[in-house]
């Protein structure tokens, strides 16, 4: 972060200083683990849903935490802001881990913060990244791309929302060029006060799907919420660009709510840039050509993309429209996405266990989209000799889903897709029923009860050349499938918070 004393803190966020004289200086990073706390840090105490920040505070200050930033008095150092009572919306007290606004009030502080120290680096140019389905490896593929033109600061996994958003802003330095967030909603409004935190220059929809269709009600009311990214945008005078997927009709709609100048990517004949000519490989690697008709870049190129499934082209070609708005060449571009390694934790990770089993790890979320896409995935596999394709699905994990219609699309996609279909978990009957109805005579599937018995199952029945898919929400939790499978010195994981929660000393995570 950008150098600022204890003094100027407080001043930014509207609060008082406790035992400390404001002469301190923030020199290191700000966190919200007090784990990640280094020499000159700012550690921000939120109450958390499984344990306090507040109680790590003095820990924190030992490893060289500066102050504590917090709605409570503590025996350490800090910058005390006042309490925004029970009057928060409910989401934002969830969010926050505390019933009484004063976790609330550390979020709207530390947003304060950030926007203050992107204000100090004017010549920063934010994007912003939101969609149902591919918002974290098309933020990570911006990030991979605008790299090589200069600074560039991206959020870490799924870090988008009310804390994740200005932690990541917090990270930028006096010579960062640019800024790509990702950018999560979970309701109206939730875009706009992001925005608000971090103005955007480019902001890029990539689809509206059926994600937290039961917390939103319709696919028109995720497209309102998604929609409000581009309407935070300066107009095309300013510099303000919208990158649209043309072909998500609500999404190329939302050309029509902003001022910015409207590039549209996908496969229409009217994308600015385009794919045509797609073709997978052995492995459902994307190869088809790039086509552009930008103002002063026209021209076509042939791009092999390293990740795996068709739907990759479109995170692809969103990355490319913002890479090329800030001044990369064509070729600059075909070379940075054909060697891209950027691919999240359990996002269509593929991996190969020592027997020859090939894993693949889509286990961070689920919806139809995404659902759709894995096990189109899994079906374009090439295969050799007896091996097999299995498909281990989980559901949603959020109310009100359980016997959703979705659950007989996928065991019916599941059936044309997969040799052997494990569904797991009693909540996801649905899948494995209509999976049966619809399957041929060689596919076989199976309701298992939870995760170890799944892997157990693996364990007795995989065979060399075998492909295998892990595709559940987080919280059914199928990444521990390919933990099991895979070598200990070669894990699938890694600490991904979104929906989670950080300890000791930790917060709910990003969403």
């Amino acid at each position: 972060m950008i150098p600022l004393d204890l003094n100027a803190v407080a001043g930014v966020v509207g609060g008082r200083l406790h035992r400390a004289d404001g002469s301190q200086h923030v020199r290191g990073t700000v966190e919200f683990d007090s784990r990640k706390v280094g020499p000159g840090s700012l550690f921000v105490a939120l109450p958390g849903q499984r344990s306090d920040g507040l109680q790590f505070a003095e820990q924190a200050v030992a490893r060289g935490a500066v102050a504590v930033l917090t709605a409570r008095e503590v025996a350490a150092p800090a910058v005390v802001v006042p309490s925004l009572g029970s009057c928060v919306s409910t989401d934002v007290l969830a969010l926050a881990g505390d019933n009484d606004g004063s976790g609330a009030a550390v979020l709207a502080a530390l947003a304060k913060l950030a926007s203050h120290v992107l204000r100090q680096v004017p010549d920063c140019a934010v994007v912003g990244v939101t969609g149902s389905v591919g918002k974290t490896s098309t933020k990570n593929l911006i990030g991979h791309l605008l790299a090589r033109l200069g600074p560039t600061v991206t959020s870490p996994r799924s870090f988008n929302n009310e804390l994740g958003q200005p932690w990541t802003v917090l990270r930028i330095e006096e010579d960062t060029q640019h800024l790509v967030l990702e950018l999560g909603t979970r309701g109206i409004g939730h875009l706009v006060t992001l925005c608000a935190t971090a103005p955007p220059r480019v902001g890029v929809v990539l689809n509206v799907g059926d994600a937290h269709l039961g917390r939103f009600g319709s696919q028109d009311a995720i497209a309102a919420a998604k929609g409000e990214l581009v309407e935070a945008l300066p107009d095309a005078s300013a510099g303000g660009v919208a990158v649209l997927n043309a072909d998500d009709p609500r999404v190329a709609a939302m050309a029509h709510r902003t001022s910015a100048r409207v590039v549209l990517t996908g496969r229409t004949a009217d994308a600015h840039v385009r794919a045509t000519g797609i073709e997978l490989d052995s492995q459902a690697r994307p190869r088809f050509t790039m086509r552009l008709d930008l103002p002063g870049i026209s021209g076509s190129a042939r791009v092999a993309l390293p990740t795996h499934g068709e739907h990759q082209i479109d995170n692809a070609l969103a990355a490319a429209a913002v890479a090329l708005e800030f001044g990369a060449t064509h070729d600059e571009v075909i070379a940075g996405l054909q060697n891209d390694c950027s691919t999240p934790p359990h996002r269509m990770a593929v991996h190969r266990t020592p027997e020859g089993v090939t894993v693949i790890d889509d286990a961070r979320n689920v919806s139809s989209g995404s659902v759709r896409a894995a096990l189109r995935t899994l079906a374009a596999m090439a295969m050799t000799g007896d091996a097999r394709k299995w498909a281990l699905l989980g559901t949603v994990h959020e109310p009100g889903f359980s016997g959703d219609a979705r659950h007989d699309s996928w065991g019916r996609l599941a059936a044309q897709s997969a040799d052997r279909i494990v569904v797991i978990g009693e909540d996801a009957r649905q899948i494995h029923e209509a999976a049966a109805r619809s399957a041929s005579k060689d596919t076989r599937t199976q309701l298992v009860p939870d995760v170890e018995a799944a892997t157990a199952l693996l364990r007795n029945e995989l065979r060399a050349g075998d492909v295998v898919l892990l595709k559940g929400s987080r919280k059914a939790a199928l990444w521990r499938i390919a933990d099991a499978l895979l070598p200990a010195e070669t894990p699938s994981t890694g600490w991904d918070s979104d929906f989670d929660v950080v300890a000791p000393g930790g917060s709910p995570g990003p969403r």
